[in-house]
């Protein structure tokens, strides 16, 4: 059974910065492409980031630059690291692998 946990959110000012983990479980995690979504309260859970088993990633524009995507395959993680932080960044951050979710972590960004 495939897990992911994330972790790493909370609650700073805007321009900021925060690194969010997940952790994956159950899987042979370096063949597993990771991505990273959000959802903001109202609206769609909307996708962020991908990593692919080659490392290489991709972004939605409006993060572009400000969000930066990793992996490390010996501690079977994924990692977001966000700079730059905005209040329209506040949401509940989940990534997913293999088509499963993790449980989320809130990110809170005040002006």
């Amino acid at each position: 059974q495939v897990q992911l946990v994330e972790s790493g959110g909370g609650l700073l000012q805007a321009g900021g910065s925060l690194r969010l983990s997940c952790a994956v479980s159950g899987t042979i995690f370096s063949l597993v492409a990771v991505g990273w979504y959000r959802q903001a309260p109202g609206k769609q859970r909307e996708w962020l980031t991908s990593i692919r088993q080659d490392g290489s990633s991709n972004y939605e524009d409006s993060v572009k630059g400000r969000f930066t995507i990793s992996r490390d395959n010996a501690k079977k993680s994924v990692y977001l690291q966000m700079n730059t932080l905005k209040p329209e960044d506040t949401a509940v951050y989940y990534c997913n692998g293999g088509n499963n979710w993790g449980q989320g972590t809130q990110v809170t960004v005040s002006s």
